[in-house]
């Protein structure tokens, strides 16, 4: 499979400001698997949109863009479960 370029919006950089350290390297590490798998095991497809996904890590989530014709996956969101989807 086609590697994919990773792409952080600012607005999430700063979400993972506000996230324990110890979680923020999960999330990462998450997150870093999706340039060689962009659609890993457990992933799932937000409802209500084409192209938007999630991913679990612990109690927190990363909610991602993937643009299949491009090769990127943009990561829109890292928040506790309870707020990611606000």
């Amino acid at each position: 499979m086609a590697s994919f370029n990773l792409e952080w919006r600012a607005s999430t950089t700063k979400d993972l400001r506000h996230i324990p350290r110890e979680q923020v390297a999960r999330i990462v590490a998450e997150v870093a698997k999706l340039a060689e798998e962009p659609l890993p095991h457990g992933s799932q497809k937000l409802t209500g949109s084409e192209r938007t996904y999630r991913i679990r890590a612990g109690d927190y989530r990363a909610v991602y863009e993937l643009r299949r014709d491009a090769n990127v996956s943009e990561i829109q969101r890292g928040r506790h479960r309870k707020d990611v989807y606000r």
